[in-house]
């Protein structure tokens, strides 16, 4: 019988909540996430990855909008 590969952690070992979205700056799981990662089975540590990679483009998306509004207003003034 083949055992399922083992899915490694996200963690580069930069640990750091943000404060606005709860996220660790690193990996972008969530503080539940991280804890419960070391019981958790492959199929929930990849639905988790998955998650953190929907939650990554978002985010990014969603940074780099505000920082070129945040551009276009300080080049009106």
């Amino acid at each position: 019988m083949n055992r399922p590969p083992h899915v490694e952690s996200p963690c580069i070992s930069v640990c750091q909540l943000d404060e606005e979205t709860g996220l660790c700056i690193g990996c972008w799981r969530t503080r539940d996430e991280i804890a419960s990662w070391s019981s958790a089975s492959n199929e929930t540590r990849l639905d988790i990855i998955g998650k953190l990679h929907d939650r990554r483009d978002m985010l990014r998306g969603v940074r780099r909008r505000r920082a070129n509004r945040r551009k276009s207003t300080s080049e009106r003034s």
